[in-house]
């Protein structure tokens, strides 16, 4: 991590401290395309403030993502922090503002972070509305958070902790290596047939960066994917952002629900 990214955490976590007026959180949840409204069930609301008007941060510019920081608290009075909306690689400015929420919220000192996102599935038994823990990830977009000589094992990203814990609210939930493009653009059929011989089953464009950064933090995570079309090639339509939107609203109960148990859990 550079220098400038270890002062601008610092420099959020001190605007929202004071905001706040809270020291420290427990847990921080990113809640990718799809996923906005399961934050309602979440806890009790401490606040909120526009992503845009925290340092280091920006409003999110793909519809969809709700665009504020929230703060909750938790059924067991965990307090976390909320983020409806994520910055991405591919609006092309850089690694760091992709990183900067997982940065601050590890500066202001959660140790637990979930991450969602939207994506295509390769498996024909995975339909749109299909909730898959990510149990590893296949980071395509030849990018890093990592500055240096940083060794950060890898070995673990997605918790397995954390995935048993999630099995325990809803046990039926599948497992699955999420793939990152880079984007804007969706993949190809033929990119599409590569990822799966690689070895993923899910592609998207978010979170394999946002999980580098939240274990060289020394954070655990918890990856969870909506599925919200079939990927490229493996369906006789084309792919529309529309698409994934209705997805994600006719998903919006049973995410609240998974959402607000887990959070409950941790």
């Amino acid at each position: 991590m550079s220098d400038d990214s270890i002062r601008l955490a610092h420099e959020a976590v001190d605007f929202l401290s004071s905001r706040f007026g809270l020291d420290r959180i427990d847990l921080a949840l990113v809640l990718g395309s799809g996923w906005s409204a399961g934050a309602d069930q979440l806890g009790e609301r401490l606040g909120e403030i526009e992503l845009g008007d925290v340092p280091g941060f920006s409003p999110p510019v793909v519809s969809g993502h709700g665009g504020v920081l929230r703060l909750i608290r938790t059924m067991p009075g965990k307090t976390a922090a909320v983020l409806t909306g994520r910055t991405h690689y591919y609006e092309g400015r850089g690694v760091a503002p992709v990183v900067h929420g997982v940065r601050t919220a590890a500066a202001w000192g959660a140790a637990t972070l979930v991450l969602t996102n939207g994506c295509g599935s390769l498996n024909p038994a995975w339909g749109p509305g299909t909730v898959v823990l990510i149990r590893d990830h296949i980071n395509l977009t030849g990018a890093t958070p990592l500055q240096g000589a940083s060794f950060v094992d890898m070995t673990d990203a997605y918790s397995q902790r954390l995935r048993d814990l999630a099995h325990t609210v809803r046990p039926e939930l599948p497992e699955g290596v999420y793939v990152q493009f880079r984007g804007p653009q969706y993949e190809t059929p033929a990119e599409v047939r590569m990822a799966g011989i690689i070895g993923g089953d899910l592609v998207g464009m978010s979170t394999t960066l946002e999980t580098i950064a939240a274990r060289e933090a020394g954070m655990e995570v918890l990856g969870l994917s909506l599925v919200t079309n079939a990927a490229a090639g493996l369906s006789a339509s084309g792919l529309d952002h529309s698409e994934v939107l209705r997805a994600g609203r006719d998903a919006g109960p049973q995410l609240a629900s998974l959402l607000a148990g887990i959070a409950g859990a941790l």
